[in-house]
């Protein structure tokens, strides 16, 4: 399995972020989100755990999860999702331990923050808002239909093509295998983390090399590179 590159020589100038269970404890809201459109369409509710094995491939592959196996309402029940969850007041979401100062303290040592994930473009953009400060990101990049989703890196690249950096200057930050994944695909240094929805074995079968267990932790090995 490929791993992502350290940057031994290089140092880093951005730092990109997945969002779901990295950035933010989103689930209880998804969980929601979803329970509503499976009602909708009279399909029985799926639980947390579930939810949680669900995420991290884009909305439509997440229904397409939560449905009964051969539903013909994917296409409508994904539509009355995404309208929910655009909408969704995020009450039940968290931000983790630590992170708002280690947020700061990256962008005060001079590091581009960056966004990238396979949550709608729209969802995305609120809930960032409401959590965070509108100048901490330098860039979101969110499902559009323009880039496919993760772990494809074309979206990681453009957002780096955005802030002027080589991939190769960038890191790579997700709880998933997808950002494991893409920080491979896209030539970044990546590091999984330990606070979101999957374990450390299911990322070091993606190609994980480096982990942090929290944001401190995730601060350290950052500002050893930048």
């Amino acid at each position: 399995m490929p791993r992502s590159p350290r940057p031994h020589t290089i140092m880093l100038k951005a730092v990109f972020f997945d969002l779901d269970g990295t950035l933010l404890d989103t689930v209880p809201d998804i969980q929601a989100c979803v329970n509503l459109a499976l009602a909708k369409f009279g399909c029985p509710p799926i639980s947390y755990e579930q939810t949680c094995s669900y995420v991290g491939d884009g909305a439509k592959l997440l229904i397409e999860r939560a449905l009964p196996q051969g539903s013909p309402d994917l296409d409508a029940c994904y539509e009355f999702f995404r309208k929910e969850f655009a909408a969704d007041s995020s009450e039940r979401t968290r931000l983790y331990p630590d992170e708002m100062q280690v947020l700061r303290a990256l962008k005060e040592r001079g590091l581009l923050l960056a966004v990238v994930t396979n949550k709608p473009q729209d969802a995305a953009e609120r809930v960032l808002a409401k959590f965070f400060p509108a100048d901490l990101f330098d860039f979101i990049g969110g499902d559009t239909g323009m880039f496919p989703c993760k772990p494809d890196p074309s979206l990681a690249r453009y957002g780096a093509l955005k802030l002027r950096v080589s991939p190769a200057e960038c890191a790579f930050v997700g709880d998933g295998e997808t950002d494991a994944r893409v920080a491979v695909n896209a030539g970044m240094f990546g590091v999984s983390v330990l606070w979101g929805y999957r374990t450390r074995e299911q990322l070091e079968q993606a190609g994980a090399a480096t982990f942090a267990g929290n944001y401190l932790q995730l601060q350290k090995i950052l500002e050893k590179f930048s």
